[in-house]
């Protein structure tokens, strides 16, 4: 036994993951020739997962920490991870010892760096918009949103399995992990929601567990043997923020068309911009319908972690927690009602040009015959 365990220490690594969309797209190839990154090479299949299981290979870019103080954890590393389809993850860890009521103070050590920054999430938010400054010549729709529009989740790896057994360890501290995982302090939260909190802890091996919550989990892995749980972590938060980026645009650009249709169809006025800037507005919002309908596609593509496997089984109880079904109804929702927008636009316009066009034949074949009648008999 040694004498932190003596003292109810643990080895732990944090693992701060930080998950940003930055635009449609990224070219990989032209941001590996701006920075100093490398293409992933994945990670090997373990426990049971299928060897077909593929996942998006991103660019690495491994950040300088040297100038990083704390002094108060043994190593503190930081990568970014730029994906071709506009997202950006940066992984912050490091490893410290500590009891196990105290791992949430020692979750948000201060640090100091170069940047300023004097928390891991200001080194996180400042490094990425150093990492999109060098690369956003390779972005497609880049946007301007700032830093703070992401997705963060904490995972709390206990690297020995106190007294050798990880579920008589989660029982013996159940207060203490719902309130590490659901954010607050011990004592607070009512046994109902420390039942909910707790209801689905994962094992594979004897001595392992995982269980998960929104926005923290927690690991208990003496084999260390966890780089795939936080990429199936990194994957569903990355879909989280797709949907609801997603969610938040189609929301806008509802609004610009619910302007525009109550402009000319209940004030009887015109829009503003005029017919021709209506007609390209229009145009922008269906191709925005194309954009949108390709990047939930692709989502459900990236997104096949399905079966009844380890993985599997944890990927869906995230996206159980997160609730991506839900976010996709609305987005698809959405979807719909821009759909009807444009075919009211394009079936109305139909309808007055029909209208011009039996206008003009009746002013051709109908009026004007008369109007010379009249003035020849007029005339005779």
């Amino acid at each position: 036994m040694t004498a932190n365990s003596e003292k109810g220490e643990l080895p732990v690594e944090i693992v701060h993951l930080y998950v940003y969309d930055i635009g449609r797209s990224v070219d990989l190839k032209k941001a590996a020739s701006l920075i100093p990154a490398y293409p992933d090479i994945g990670f090997g299949k373990r426990r049971d997962t299928p060897a077909s299981l593929t996942l998006p290979r991103p660019l690495i870019l491994t950040l300088n920490t040297d100038e990083c103080d704390a002094g108060c954890f043994e190593k503190f590393t930081a990568q970014a991870k730029i994906y071709d389809d506009g997202a950006i993850t940066l992984v912050v860890r490091f490893k410290t010892v500590s009891t196990f009521k105290d791992l949430a103070s020692k979750s948000n050590i201060p640090i100091r760096d170069l940047s300023n920054a004097n928390s891991i999430e200001q080194f996180a938010d400042s490094s990425f918009q150093m990492v999109v400054d060098a690369i956003k010549s390779a972005v497609s729709g880049l946007k301007v949103d700032d830093a703070n529009d992401r997705e963060s989740y904490t995972a709390f790896c206990i690297l020995e399995c106190p007294g050798g057994d990880p579920i008589a360890f989660l029982n013996d501290n159940r207060e203490t992990a719902a309130a590490l995982l659901a954010g607050e302090n011990p004592g607070v939260l009512h046994e109902s929601q420390i039942a909910q909190v707790l209801r689905k802890p994962f094992s594979y091996r004897k001595d392992d567990l995982a269980v998960f919550d929104m926005d923290r989990c927690i690991i208990i892995d003496p084999a260390r043997d966890y780089e795939d749980l936080l990429l199936i972590i990194e994957h569903a938060n990355y879909r989280l923020i797709e949907l609801r980026t997603l969610d938040k645009l189609l929301d806008t650009w509802l609004d610009e068309a619910e302007k525009d249709i109550r402009k000319i169809y209940l004030t009887g006025g015109k829009p503003k911009y005029g017919e021709r800037a209506l007609r390209m507005k229009l145009a922008r919002l269906q191709t925005l319908r194309f954009d949108a309908l390709f990047t939930l596609e692709n989502l459900d593509n990236s997104s096949k972690i399905i079966g009844d496997y380890f993985l599997g089984m944890i990927y869906d109880r995230l996206c159980e927690i997160f609730n991506t079904e839900g976010w996709k109804i609305s987005v698809e929702r959405r979807l719909g009602a821009l759909q009807d927008v444009y075919e009211l636009i394009k079936n109305d316009t139909g309808e007055r040009r029909m209208l011009t066009l039996e206008m003009v034949f009746i002013l051709v074949c109908i009026v004007l015959p008369v109007i010379q009648i009249i003035q020849v008999m007029v005339s005779g």
